[in-house]
C-alpha cells in the first residue's frame, strides 16, 4: 500500500489480483451473471485505483475494493430492471451530471473534505473511518484504540461542529443554529446560579452550575470544580478581578488572533460525563473545539457568547439521590464571588 500510494503501478495490480475473485463472486450474487460480474469488478478496479488516497487503513483494502464492486453491481442492477420493464432509457433523465452540475458537486465535495480536515484530530479520524470508510462503531473503536462510547461522542461533537462549518451550503444564514445529522435540537440557556455544599474547607465543597432554559422552566445541573465555579461566580456577579482568570485570558487571546468565540454547546452525556464544544469563528470559518462544560461555559461568559444545550439532555434521568443532594445546597453565587475576590487580594503577586 505504501508503494501504491507513492504512485507505483505494480503493487496496485497485485492488490487487485488478490481480491479479484471475491469481488467477482459478490458482484455475480447481485447481478446473476458471471460475465456482467467481471465487467462490474473491472469498473470497481478503475474506481479504486483512481481514489486510492481515500483508503485510510491499508489492511482493509480488500473489503474496501469489494464494497466498491457491490455498489457498482447494485447500480447496474437498477439499470437492468428498467430495461426489463420495457422503459426507454433514452427518454429518462440522464443520471450523468452535466458540466455545471459536475463542477458544483466537485466544489461541494472539496468544501466538505476541507471542513472535515479542520476538525480536531480525534473527531476527524472518527468521521473518516465511520462515514467515509463505512466502518462500524466497534471497528472504529478498535482502529482508534478507544471505547465505542467515545467514538459515538466524537461523532456527535463532529456533527455539531460541521453543522456550523457547512451552514452556507445548506442555505442557512451565519449564526443560525443548524440541525446536525441526527436532527439535534439546540436550546439556548443561561447560567442561573451556582450551588455549593456546606463545609468548613471551601475547596473541598461540591459545586454545581445550573443551566436554565431561556424563556422556559427546564434546568440542567452539572457538577463543576471549585476553581471553575469561582471564575463563573465572578463573571455572573460582574466582579472586577485584580487579575484575569484563565477563561478571560483565553477569550482575549482568541480575540487578539482575529477570531471570536461564537457559541458554546453542551453536546452529550455519556456514562455520567457531560461533553461540550466551543465554536470558534476564525479567518477560515467556524471550527469546533472539544472542552469540558465548565471551561466552555466560562469562555462563553468571558466572551459574551451564546450557550446552547442538546434538548435531549433535559430529559436525562437524574438519580434521586443526586437531586436531593443538590436541592440541599444553598445558592452561593454572590458569596463565592466575594470569597474569591478576598482570596485573590490576599495572594502574593509575583
Amino acid at each position: 500500500m505504501r508503494q501504491a500510494l507513492a504512485g507505483a503501478k505494480e503493487p496496485v495490480g497485485e492488490l487487485l489480483q488478490r481480491h479479484w475473485d471475491t469481488a467477482v463472486f459478490l458482484a455475480a450474487r447481485v447481478l446473476g451473471s458471471a460475465e456482467l460480474a467481471r465487467d462490474a469488478a473491472q469498473e470497481a478496479a478503475i474506481a479504486a485505483m483512481t481514489d486510492l488516497a481515500r483508503l485510510r487503513s491499508p489492511e482493509r483494502f480488500g473489503s474496501w475494493f469489494c464494497g466498491i464492486a457491490l455498489n457498482v453491481s447494485r447500480r447496474w442492477l437498477r439499470q437492468l430492471r428498467l430495461e426489463v420493464l420495457g422503459l426507454e432509457l433514452a427518454d429518462l433523465p440522464s443520471e450523468v451530471p452535466g458540466p455545471a452540475e459536475a463542477a458544483e458537486v466537485a466544489d461541494l465535495v472539496a468544501r466538505v473534505r476541507s471542513a472535515v480536515a479542520a476538525l480536531p484530530e480525534g473527531q476527524r479520524d472518527a468521521v473518516w473511518l465511520f462515514y467515509l470508510q463505512g466502518l462500524s462503531y466497534r471497528e472504529v473503536a478498535a482502529e482508534l484504540d478507544v471505547s465505542a462510547g467515545a467514538v459515538k461522542a466524537r461523532l456527535h461533537q463532529a456533527r455539531s461542529a460541521l453543522a456550523g462549518n457547512l451552514a452556507e451550503m445548506s442555505g442557512k444564514e451565519e449564526g443560525t443554529v443548524v440541525d446536525t445529522a441526527d436532527a439535534t435540537q439546540w436550546t439556548e440557556v443561561a447560567v442561573s446560579e451556582i450551588r455549593r455544599s456546606q463545609g468548613e474547607d471551601t475547596w473541598q465543597r461540591k459545586h454545581a452550575m445550573i443551566l436554565q432554559e431561556r424563556g422556559g422552566e427546564r434546568a440542567l445541573p452539572i457538577w463543576i470544580g471549585p476553581a471553575e465555579a469561582a471564575a463563573m461566580a465572578l463573571a455572573m456577579e460582574s466582579a472586577e478581578s485584580p487579575r484575569p482568570f484563565t477563561a478571560k485570558l483565553a477569550a482575549s487571546l482568541v480575540e487578539a488572533a482575529g477570531s471570536r468565540i461564537e457559541e458554546v454547546r453542551i453536546t452529550r452525556l455519556l456514562e455520567g460525563v457531560f461533553y461540550a464544544t466551543v465554536i470558534v469563528r476564525g479567518p477560515d470559518g467556524p471550527q469546533g473545539v472539544d472542552a469540558r462544560p465548565s471551561d466552555a461555559v466560562n469562555l462563553a461568559l468571558a466572551a459574551g457568547a451564546v450557550i446552547r444545550v442538546d434538548d435531549e439532555l433535559f430529559n436525562a434521568q437524574t438519580p434521586s439521590s443526586y437531586a436531593e443532594e443538590l436541592a440541599s445546597f444553598p445558592v452561593a453565587t454572590a458569596d463565592l464571588a466575594s470569597e474569591t475576590l478576598q482570596r485573590q487580594r490576599g495572594w502574593p503577586r509575583p
